[in-house]
């Protein structure tokens, strides 16, 4: 084999590994990343609930709000199914079309949790044996609640 030709080989061979171990690395990478990464179903899921209450009447509706619901989440994230809560309210008035009152965020385990048929009654029933009371409690709650949206949210990595 002349000079030249045993150059090619040698380009064409080097080539040719650092192909074969580049494509190595992509394939290990891709099976650790897919093996380790929990995937959609796994991963936390938030929600925003939002609430407006009639003018006015704000006060009346989160301190029924933290007697009659605040304990069941509670008892949910004690079970594991809620992982964390938060509730904020505006520091300024906006206009009446886009005002709203509280904003409860609840990030739970995964999404199944919030779909699989959990016997949130049942656990009402334990919390509150004076039904009667806790009925109507939540009936007023409802009646002073001009509007509620749940808006279901996602990170944006913005490094990718």
């Amino acid at each position: 084999m002349n000079n030249t030709a045993h150059r090619l080989f040698r380009v064409v061979l080097k080539t040719a590994v650092l192909v074969g171990v580049v494509l190595l690395l992509s394939f290990q990478s891709n099976a650790y990343g897919q093996g380790t990464q929990p995937s959609v179903k796994e991963k936390p899921f938030a929600v925003e609930y939002y609430y407006k209450a009639k003018w006015g009447y704000a006060d009346e509706f989160i301190r029924l709000y933290k007697k009659n619901h605040y304990p069941v989440m509670k008892k949910e994230m004690d079970m594991g199914r809620i992982l964390r809560i938060a509730v904020e309210k505006p520091r300024y008035h906006a206009t009446e079309d886009g005002r709203w009152d509280f904003k409860v965020t609840l990030v739970w385990k995964n999404v199944q949790v919030t779909e699989d048929g959990f016997d949130e009654e049942n656990l009402i029933r334990q919390l509150f044996p004076d039904q009667e009371t806790y009925k109507q409690e939540e009936q007023r709650r409802f009646e002073i609640l001009l509007g509620h949206w749940d808006t279901p949210v996602v990170d944006v990595d913005l490094e990718k």
